[in-house]
């Protein structure tokens, strides 16, 4: 729970505060950015929230933040902020919110499908949530992008019985006993519209997940930039292999899609014709990078 103790001096005056245990994550820069900002290596309240709109949001930041840094001075009713999660992006898509510190708040995704609802790596483990996706279907899959953000992945499991999908150079101890691994580079076809994309670069064994024609969820392997108004990859936490992960932009490429929804950093939408284009100045910024 946030502190007023800890509270940041660089928070606008008035209820909403960020303390000093923020990770500068970004999670609420992205879900209330009409009241959240950076400054000085933490996010902070650069405008009190006033609509009732802007208000949800900023309490859905704080519902969302991963190391309970966001606060307010007086006691608040959250459960519509609780109801709003899963958030939705453009439907079938939402944002689960409730991001985990054990995977530095990386953002998950649900896809609600006839065949079977996807899980796209994993929240905090919270009863809010998991009643929601309970009313909304329930798990068939949960598709782990790689090693780094499987926070609650096993809570997930055992309480819906789904299917976890990890690729095999991406295993660990606390994964060692997914259900389904992809091995090697080929793309796999895990329904008609869901297909895993070996992407390595970021982990030896990064991978995208498309679904349908619409919606690239890249994990820590692609996001949009807005300080450099563009789609990067993170040049600085690349683990593996920058070249590998330049090769692997190239190869998401030759898909067709309109969304870019990470794991870190800021999602993205543009018309399936322009994608191409963007994907093309971010690998030539990855030259120089």
């Amino acid at each position: 729970m946030a502190s007023i103790s800890k509270r940041l001096k660089t928070n606008a005056p008035g209820a909403f505060y960020v303390d000093d245990t923020c990770i500068d994550c970004a999670t609420c820069r992205w879900v209330a950015p009409e009241s959240f900002d950076a400054q000085a290596n933490a996010s902070r309240v650069y405008h009190q929230p006033k609509s009732t709109e802007d208000v949800r949001r900023a309490e859905m930041a704080l519902l969302a933040c991963p190391v309970a840094a966001i606060g307010s001075e007086r006691k608040r009713d959250l459960s519509g902020a609780r109801a709003a999660f899963p958030d939705p992006i453009e439907k079938p898509v939402y944002h689960c919110g409730y991001h985990a510190e054990s995977s530095y708040g990386a953002a998950s995704y649900l896809i609600r499908r006839a065949d079977g609802n996807v899980l796209v790596d994993s929240p905090r483990f919270t009863r809010p949530l998991v009643e929601r996706i309970e009313a909304m279907g329930g798990l068939r899959w949960m598709f782990l992008t790689h090693m780094d953000d499987v926070a609650d992945h096993e809570k997930f499991h055992a309480h819906f019985g789904c299917e976890r999908i990890l690729h095999a150079a991406d295993l660990r101890p606390g994964t060692r006993d997914v259900e389904t691994t992809i091995e090697g580079g080929a793309a796999v076809a895990l329904a008609a519209d869901l297909i895993a994309i070996p992407t390595p670069g970021h982990t030896r064994g990064s991978m995208c997940l498309l679904f349908g024609e619409r919606f690239l969820f890249t994990g820590d392997h692609l996001a949009w930039s807005a300080a450099l108004g563009q789609i990067y990859a993170f040049r600085g936490a690349c683990w593996h292999d920058w070249s590998e992960l330049r090769r692997s932009v190239a190869l998401v490429g030759e898909y067709k899609f309109e969304w870019i929804l990470p794991g870190h950093g800021a999602r993205c939408h543009f018309d399936v014709e322009a994608m191409p284009g963007e994907l093309a100045r971010c690998l030539e910024w990855m030259e120089a990078a």
